[in-house]
């Protein structure tokens, strides 16, 4: 819990620094939205008399960025959808794979602190993915490849719940603090059945059963600011520390999507990823993603 305050608090003043170098945003009553869907392509081919060493693959991922935000006087209901998925495939190899795979939920209705930055919030976040994951291997005398299903939507699925103390600078500067939250990890008791499974090896859930249950304290923070003009910067994380198992242990997921504009349909963008979960793997999990394509605004 000490490691969880003194990273919110820390946080908290470099968004704070980076929030007082703009204006505040005036923000009116009612809904307001914006998006964008991005369709990103990479691609790199060989022909037969290439010597330099390659293998032909292409590429693609599809992202959605969407925010429905709601205000009225003193109340605010932010909302964020992150969506994104993608596959490759590299020539020779019998199956496409995924590179990215995700479902995001962010909500968090906040009642303002007498006319101060600060408020009153509730939040929730949920995350899961929408295709099957598997692990590959070689069978040994075929040399055949071997794929064998190790997750699928909904399995795993992390929902997080609870009341904090929300600072907010306008739309694009958030630190919200909940220290009584309640998650829940729900898998399929398909993965944690049989003999050979043993309690906590599938994302931390026990033998038989299909949800975990942790109660612990988390803090979420967002920060978005343009570098240069058609040059878009949005960071995002998450941490949590639970509780009733290893308090000390701090759940990560940093989120860095850096959007370059080309001109209105065509863009550049840059995603990276790091992921602590020690319910899943104990140590870092890095995704980087780089491609140009086709962007459509919501």
């Amino acid at each position: 819990m000490k490691k969880l305050l003194a990273m919110g608090l820390t946080l908290g003043l470099f968004l704070t620094a980076s929030a007082q170098e703009t204006e505040t945003d005036s923000i009116p009553n009612g809904w307001k939205t914006d998006g964008n869907i991005q369709l990103l392509f990479n691609q790199s081919a060989f022909n037969a008399e290439w010597t330099g060493g390659g293998t032909s693959s292409i590429a693609g991922n599809l992202n959605l960025n969407y925010d429905f935000n709601y205000k009225m006087d003193d109340f605010t209901w932010d909302n964020k959808i992150l969506a994104n998925y993608g596959l490759t495939k590299v020539k020779g190899d019998d199956f496409a794979r995924k590179t990215s795979d995700r479902f995001e939920l962010n909500s968090v209705a906040g009642k303002e602190i007498n006319n101060s930055n600060f408020y009153y919030s509730w939040f929730l976040n949920f995350r899961t993915q929408f295709a099957k994951g598997y692990e590959f291997s070689e069978d040994a005398e075929t040399g055949e490849t071997i794929r064998t299903e190790t997750t699928h939507a909904f399995s795993p699925a992390y929902l997080q719940t609870g009341p904090g103390i929300m600072w907010k600078k306008g739309d694009d500067f958030m630190v919200n603090l909940a220290p009584a939250t309640a998650r829940f990890i729900f898998v399929d008791k398909a993965f944690t059945s049989g003999p050979e499974y043993m309690d906590g090896d599938y994302f931390g859930v026990d033998a038989g059963e299909g949800m975990r249950f942790e109660f612990g304290a988390s803090l979420t923070a967002l920060a978005a600011f343009d570098i240069v003009e058609n040059v878009r910067m949005e960071n995002s994380i998450n941490l949590y520390s639970n509780y009733l198992d290893k308090p000390g242990n701090v759940d990560i997921d940093y989120l860095m999507n850096l959007q370059m504009g080309i001109n209105e349909f065509l863009s550049a963008n840059l995603l990276f990823q790091a992921i602590y979960d020690d319910n899943a793997v104990g140590a870092f999990q890095i995704r980087e993603v780089f491609g140009v394509g086709f962007n459509y605004k919501l």
